[in-house]
């Protein structure tokens, strides 16, 4: 009889195991459970955001129920203060509200309805997760004041007369501990995104940012004027009820969609999203009375949707992604809710208004025809797509990837490179956990004004879409950086715009969603016996030549290929230098665009000449 190996004895489990964190202990143990990541401030999902809309969530609930029309913010390295003028944390509990978990106002839907923090855990976490927090209350001429360190109380002043006769409303100073957030950063532009949206969900809400006004008159259409970056195919349509705002137009060959609930930005959808997709071709292709396609109808549309809910279920601590199915309103669903909605008000819109509706109708027929067109090259593309990749010489695989569902899926990315001997240092010298290598045969083909069909029948476009996983959204992207790895030259610099033409053309939301990189590789070595300096401008290699003394070695990097694998490791790895592409709305696409690819040569050629910086021979990229 076979011999059985021996058990393991269990660890040991007993009465010592059991630990009871005291105060708000539990919340800087595991602080990913209340604000998800960390981070340093680079991303606008990072946890000192979170912090500050934890904050700020509390005063728009203070105005969206009829107390203060205004709040002011200030940022100032890396310190946060926030002002409402509100109806003021009442002063007795005014310590617990902000350090008791399980404590608040909010459980009680008579002081607040249709709030977004409902779970009594905000700013408690805040309170933990900074280094310091003060909090200060205003009502009836009284005033209290309180200093926490890391959650733990060092000063209160208790209830004392307001002698300055201050304006009722929440003061809140912190400043995030920087054990937890190391070497972060708050950046404006997250900050103004953020207070925007707030702005847009809550007109008449004045917003000041360290000394920015920031109001919104026009609501949800004012958001969707801001954030479109391509032309509107005809003027936005806005319908508004109780508790309900919704506001969407088309535009050529994307669909994107910002939805909120309380004023929260559910970036992630949730049921309201989801009912509103549904509805909103529901109602058109009855509306038209065709049979038409829900794809050729939702191709293509800009839209934003603001719900207000009591109660709302939200699928994660930091609320972006809504689960509630119900309204708490007489119980009705969330879906029938914008169903009925819909088929009611965007029915009577399209009846009043004919010319948007002829517009409108045109866009989804240009969709059929085009959806059409390329139906028969899809699926011979998408089976070359599949027999290449099983031996595609020029992807190199990583292990990890942005769409799995564990591992260190923020880091993995892709570099996208011209020709075998730069994809070659590439390849030698990645990670193969987390990067990627995606070599291209040259210079890609300009596609500026070309339909997606271009994207299947061109073999480099189609495998590259196979690549990152994006020919039905990008919603399944297989990495959370795609980086343009091209030498900084003439050649080099074409072949990005080229592909930053590609990612524009037809996958916009890539860049929008900040997932686009150029990265940055040294233009000079210089070094002497005891030191070495990669330099990525002529100021760094006028800087290491005075370093370094009289007669270092200068090594000219004129391509990547250049490289050895041994130094190109310094240069993708933990300090890799990366630019990232973004788009806003003044940037003016289709203008740039027709700039920079169209049939103007002759103006683009003098504009290169004006603007071409170059000094001791070398072109210094500005």
């Amino acid at each position: 009889m076979e011999e059985l190996e021996p058990i393991t004895p269990p660890i040991e489990y007993g009465d010592s195991n059991i630990v009871t964190l005291e105060g708000l202990e539990h919340v800087r143990r595991r602080p990913g459970m209340y604000i998800g990541k960390l981070g340093d401030g680079n991303h606008a999902d990072d946890g000192i955001y979170v912090l500050l809309k934890e904050v700020l969530d509390n005063c728009i609930d203070e105005y969206r129920m009829g107390a203060g029309n205004k709040i002011d913010v200030k940022v100032k390295n890396g310190e946060v203060e926030v002002r409402d003028y509100g109806r003021g944390i009442p002063l007795g509990k005014m310590v617990d509200a902000v350090s008791m978990m399980n404590t608040g106002g909010k459980y009680d839907s008579k002081a607040f309805k249709k709030s977004v923090g409902l779970n009594g855990v905000g700013t408690k976490a805040v309170n933990a997760l900074s280094e310091i927090f003060i909090v200060q209350s205003f009502r009836e001429a009284q005033t209290r004041r309180a200093e926490f360190s890391k959650g733990k109380i060092t000063t209160d002043t208790d209830v004392m007369p307001d002698n300055e006769n201050s304006e009722r409303g929440t003061y809140v100073y912190f400043k995030p501990d920087n054990t937890l957030f190391e070497s972060y950063v708050y950046k404006d532009e997250y900050i103004e995104t953020m207070l925007r949206n707030y702005a847009y969900l809550n007109t008449g809400l004045a917003i000041n940012f360290n000394g920015k006004r920031i109001f919104s008159k026009n609501g949800l259409t004012d958001l969707l004027n801001e954030n479109i970056t391509a032309e509107a195919l005809y003027p936005i349509i806005h319908l508004k009820g109780e508790d309900i705002e919704i506001a969407f137009t088309h535009c050529q060959d994307r669909e994107e969609y910002y939805s909120f609930v309380n004023g929260q930005h559910t970036t992630q959808g949730g049921t309201h999203q989801s009912a509103f997709r549904e509805a909103v071709a529901r109602t058109i292709k009855e509306f038209y009375g065709k049979n038409m396609d829900v794809v050729d109808i939702r191709n293509g549309i800009v839209a934003a949707i603001a719900i207000s809910v009591e109660e709302p279920i939200f699928e994660s601590q930091t609320k972006t992604k809504l689960g509630s199915r119900d309204m708490a309103k007489d119980g009705v669903s969330v879906s029938k809710f914008i169903s009925d909605f819909l088929k009611k008000e965007l029915d009577n819109f399209l009846h009043r208004n004919s010319e948007t509706a002829n517009i409108l109708l045109q866009k989804i027929q240009d969709s059929e025809k085009e959806r059409k067109a390329i139906a028969g090259v899809t699926k011979i593309a998408r089976e070359r797509a599949k027999k290449v990749n099983l031996h595609n010489k020029k992807l190199r695989d990583c292990r990890v990837h942005y769409n799995d569902s564990k591992g260190d899926t923020e880091s993995s990315c892709i570099f996208i490179t011209e020709g075998d001997s730069a994809s070659g240092s590439i390849t030698k010298s990645r990670d193969v956990n987390t990067q990627a290598v995606f070599s291209l045969r040259g210079k890609p083909l300009n596609c500026y004004g070309l339909t997606k069909k271009i994207v299947y029948e061109n073999e480099e476009f189609n495998l590259l879409q196979a690549a990152l996983n994006i020919e039905d959204g990008i919603e399944g992207l297989r990495y959370n950086k795609i980086i343009v790895s091209t030498d900084a030259d003439v050649d080099g610099m074409h072949i990005r715009l080229l592909l930053i033409t590609f990612f524009l053309q037809f996958f916009p939301d890539l860049i929008k969603m900040g997932h686009v990189y150029i990265l940055q590789t040294p233009l000079f070595r210089i070094r002497n016996k005891k030191e070495t300096i990669y330099c990525y401008s002529e100021e760094e290699r006028l800087a290491a030549m005075a370093k370094l003394g009289s007669n270092p070695e200068i090594t000219r990097f004129k391509g990547l290929g250049e490289i050895s694998p041994d130094e190109f490791k310094h240069f993708i790895g933990r300090d890799m230098r990366l630019d990232q592409v973004t788009l806003k709305k003044e940037d003016a696409v289709q203008d740039l665009l027709s700039f920079y690819m169209g049939k103007n040569t002759p103006e683009r050629q003098g504009f290169i000449i004006d603007n071409l910086v170059v000094e001791e021979d070398v072109v210094v990229n500005g």
